[in-house]
């Protein structure tokens, strides 16, 4: 799955740089569902949208809400092309610095991906809503989304490596993505800022029978988030869904997806 909207999220991009009048223009940005999140205070007090985004947006906006409210924030973990982008990049990191073949239930002994320590880690955690607030508070009197020379996804699948800014973007992105695994999704990613709540009351769920549970660390060591003690913290705000805890886990019954 992941894959798969991987490669649809690059067929969008190359798709708006081919020639042709059709393939011009913003249309790449009209997929990004916090597009969404940014044009929307001024669509709803001027009836426009801000510059490279259109009501295209807010379609993808309310499709990627609809699954949070269902699994939460399975999008970050299934469906974002920048997320699959991450991991791969985490898996390269790991094998150029001294990993061998990935042991299920055991932290790597590569050098890279790192791990920061917990309290830096605690505190990062709140920057991605720091983001959030700034972005909405300048969307107020933004003419272009104000991610929309800042985001790496333009970089990426869009292809938009025009400015030196981009550049920088690119190889920050590349960088911190190899040093630690999903730091953007951790600490930057103002989208799952806005998706981290539907982990509390999404109706699917991960589920630990206490009785069966042996609490050997397993999903801690495989949990690409970083998130300690699974067994107590399946609705955790910066779980992803990604149900690395549910494939890892090595007592039969003890773990489970539900839903309600």
């Amino acid at each position: 799955m992941q894959s798969s909207f991987l490669l649809f999220a690059f067929l969008i991009g190359l798709r708006h740089i081919l020639p042709g009048e059709s393939s011009r223009g913003g249309g790449f940005d009209s997929f990004c569902p916090f597009g969404g999140i940014e044009t929307l205070w001024v669509y709803l007090t001027t009836g426009h949208t801000l510059k490279t985004t259109n009501l295209l947006n807010f379609s993808v906006l309310l499709s990627v809400l609809g699954v949070s409210l269902v699994a939460g924030r399975a999008f970050c973990g299934w469906i974002c092309p920048l997320g699959t982008i991450q991991e791969y990049l985490a898996r390269l990191a790991e094998r150029i610095s001294g990993g061998k073949r990935r042991i299920r239930g055991k932290r790597s002994t590569a050098l890279l991906p790192i791990h920061l320590p917990p309290k830096v880690d605690a505190w990062l955690r709140y920057l991605k809503y720091g983001v959030l607030a700034l972005i909405l508070f300048t969307s107020i009197t933004a003419i272009y989304p104000p991610l929309h020379s800042l985001c790496p996804a333009r970089a990426i699948f869009a292809f938009d490596l025009s400015t030196p800014l981009m550049w920088f973007v690119l190889i920050v992105f590349i960088a911190t993505s190899m040093l630690v695994e999903r730091f953007s999704c951790k600490y930057l990613c103002p989208l799952g800022a806005v998706l981290a709540i539907s982990n509390k009351i999404s109706p699917m769920r991960m589920v630990i029978d206490p009785a069966k549970c042996a609490a050997c660390g397993r999903g801690d060591a495989d949990c690409p988030m970083d998130i300690k003690d699974i067994p107590q913290n399946t609705r955790h705000s910066e779980c992803i869904r990604c149900l690395e805890c549910l494939e890892t886990c090595a007592k039969p019954g003890a773990s489970s997806l539900q839903i309600g």
